[in-house]
């Protein structure tokens, strides 16, 4: 495990700590002609090597931190051959998770252990992806269909405090991921038995949206928002409850 915890530690300060903003826009604008790129995965592979290497005197880093270079170097390639000014935010995502499976797989790989699939396939993982993916995009259409009746019209709204079309787009695209960002944050304390911190969520949220109720909008809105907050929190609680008790915890 501190093999892991070593390769991740490399990772976090090449990709974050010592990869200036100038680079990452020379690899965009030159791609594979950038010398950066090459200068940081060289640094990637270093750091590898000091970190395996000074605290442990074995030789064997050299080889690790070659796979490492090698990788990076393949994953970082693709990520700015193939990403484009308007897909730049999920290239980013798509090229982290590559590299954590990348140090896991060589990490396995030079333990000398049989790379398996089991812990990702097994009842019990299945059914945690199950319900977070549960609880975003569908709990977000449950809830829409749910609460559709009491949708207020624009003429039962303050539209002094809508200001004009596009901050209203704005607003409810923040409240969608808003909300599936507060379903996966109390299901993961139901999993931990953190009631506390969902009673500080709830009353975290209450204080912003009081607040927004407030300036905003009328008495329709606000009771509009409160059904569809409570319905959200309900889900979520619901479906931790469902999966503590299908997994036997």
């Amino acid at each position: 495990m501190i093999m892991v915890i070593k390769l991740v530690l490399a990772h976090l300060l090449g990709d974050f700590v010592f990869q200036p903003n100038s680079w990452v826009k020379a690899k965009e604008e030159k791609k594979l002609q950038a010398w950066q790129l090459y200068a940081h995965v060289l640094i990637h592979g270093l750091l590898v090597f000091l970190l395996i290497f000074l605290f442990s005197w074995d030789w064997e880093a050299w080889r690790i931190a070659l796979w490492i270079t090698l990788a990076h170097f393949v994953i970082d390639s693709c990520k700015i051959s193939f990403q484009k000014e308007n897909t730049k935010r999920i290239w980013f995502f798509i090229d982290q998770f590559a590299h954590f499976v990348s140090i896991y797989w060589i990490w396995l790989w030079f333990q000398a252990r049989e790379i398996s699939l089991e812990p990702f396939t097994n009842a019990k993982s299945l059914l945690l992806v199950t319900c977070v993916i549960f609880l975003t995009q569908p709990v977000s259409i449950i809830i829409k269909v749910l609460i559709s009746k009491w949708t207020p019209q624009i003429g039962d709204v303050d539209k002094k405090a809508l200001k004009d079309e596009a901050d209203l787009e704005s607003l409810k695209s923040a409240g969608k991921y808003i909300g599936i960002l507060e379903r996966v944050f109390v299901f993961v304390f139901i999993l931990t038995d953190h009631w506390q911190a969902i009673g500080f969520l709830i009353a975290a949220k209450s204080i912003f949206r009081f607040s927004y109720s407030k300036e905003a909008v009328n008495r329709k809105l606000t009771e509009y928002i409160l059904i569809g907050t409570l319905v959200s929190f309900g889900l979520a609680i619901l479906t931790g409850l469902i999966y503590l008790k299908l997994s036997g915890n």
